[in-house]
């Protein structure tokens, strides 16, 4: 009889279901498996959204550099004008501004490219490059391409301008007289006082972008060569 009631108060005990205690502390044990799931997953997820943010702020900055430069190799200037003053309609110029940190660059290219089929345009454009301040975002910086196609007489204003590369920190030019043989910081293809109706020989590029997290400064020098050096006057009696 004993035998028996212990056997029946085991089968009891097993069948019993479980305390608040033995629940609460099986909840704690499962929301801390969760959180550390939870955490891992966000560190990998974060870890790829700065990996991509890095990568993308490394092919902006090659992209720019590369376009400037492809660019500035179609740089030109031309002497044919009209006569009468009054019926000028167009001016190619070549114009470098130096600034402290953000230095600016307008000039008469032939980088148009026609994107309708036979559409009535030459491959000329005014070209400009500069850093405004981006309205939504405050104290970010962003490099931007104009252009004007086709040639107007105010080489520094008009056209459409794109971003061409975000959260930049420095962009300076320097140009290489051909008659000094001396970098120079300014450029005037349009003053007497300045380089008239010439070209720089070279152009040094430097382009600098923000550290992404805990990344150094994305920078980009390079140098390119102007093949065209002579301003456009076939035609023109000597």
């Amino acid at each position: 009889m004993i035998g028996a009631r212990v056997r029946l108060t085991r089968r009891r005990a097993r069948s019993r279901g479980m305390t608040l205690l033995e629940i609460l502390v099986s909840l704690g044990v499962m929301a801390m498996i969760s959180l550390l799931i939870y955490g891992a997953f966000d560190s990998m997820s974060r870890g790829r959204r700065g990996e991509a943010l890095r990568a993308d702020r490394a092919r902006q900055g090659r992209d720019a550099v590369q376009r400037i430069a492809r660019e500035l190799q179609s740089a030109y200037l031309s002497l044919h004008t009209p006569t009468n003053q009054a019926l000028i309609t167009r001016l190619t110029a070549f114009y470098g501004q130096n600034s402290t940190q953000y230095d600016r660059l307008d000039f008469s290219s032939f980088a148009h490219r026609r994107v309708v089929k036979e559409a009535r345009e030459s491959d000329q454009a005014e070209i400009g490059y500069f850093v405004v301040k981006d309205p939504e975002v405050d104290g970010k910086m962003d490099l931007v391409r104009r252009e004007q196609a086709p040639i107007d007489f105010d080489y520094k204003r008009g056209g459409v301008v794109n971003v061409l590369a975000e959260d930049v920190e420095r962009f300076d030019l320097r140009y290489l007289d051909p008659l000094t043989g001396q970098w120079v910081d300014t450029w005037d293809s349009t003053q007497l006082m300045g380089q008239l109706n010439r070209l720089p020989l070279q152009v040094r590029i430097e382009l600098e972008l923000k550290p992404v997290r805990n990344t150094p400064p994305f920078r980009y020098v390079t140098k390119v060569m102007l093949p065209i050096q002579q301003p456009l006057k076939f035609g023109i009696p000597q």
